[in-house]
């Protein structure tokens, strides 16, 4: 698979962000929001899907129908996870994504939970028609964890934005969940300001 790399080399970082892109973006593009989070410790990461999608379908659909193709992505980002956990500590280690990239970085952490520098979901959730607690296994170890969406998303229900705080919440993880009103399928100002002020 491709990535996208920005920032200090792997072997010279101390903390480490890896971003997942939306359906229908791409690396290229998820590469700018490191800006306003890392600083010059950082080695940034961002994979690029094949034909732009991690999977084909909604979210919400039954696991099967998106397979192979998500049990593939799940593989990829645990694998980018591992080989840059050979240089820098888990605990160092920021994922963040947005759309079906927030769902793939919230569903990739729960499966494989463990003390992570944070978990950023720009508007997403766990994956599944419902949310399967076996799926998930370890301990965040009090991870810090950002969910925000709106209160009316077109493709992320608010109730599995909360479920996927209470699930996380199990594991171990301390999940902030913020709603924003009205708020379009995006990243926003208001997003971005809370994550730097409390997860970096």
């Amino acid at each position: 698979m491709k990535v996208e790399k920005r920032g200090q080399p792997l072997d010279k970082a101390s903390k480490a962000l890896i971003l997942l892109h939306g359906r229908g973006g791409n690396a290229v593009d998820m590469l700018r929001l490191a800006d306003h989070f890392c600083d010059e410790t950082f080695y940034i990461v961002a994979p690029q899907a094949e034909n732009n999608s991690w999977y084909p379908y909604s979210f919400m659909v039954d696991d099967k129908l998106n397979e192979p193709w998500l049990s593939a992505s799940v593989k990829t980002i645990k694998q980018l996870i591992d080989d840059t956990a050979i240089a820098i500590p888990t605990s160092n280690i920021y994922l963040m994504g947005f759309s079906q990239g927030a769902c793939l970085s919230l569903e990739v952490s729960a499966r494989f939970a463990t003390s992570y520098g944070g978990v950023v979901a720009f508007t997403g959730g766990l994956i599944g028609k419902e949310l399967n607690p076996s799926k998930y296994h370890g301990n965040f170890k009090k991870t810090k964890a950002f969910i925000g969406t709106s209160d009316n998303d077109p493709h992320v229900p608010l109730e599995r934005s909360q479920g996927s705080k209470q699930l996380l919440e199990t594991l171990g993880a301390q999940v902030t969940l913020k709603v924003y009103p009205g708020m379009s399928h995006t990243v926003t100002k208001e997003e971005i300001e809370w994550v730097q002020q409390n997860l970096f």
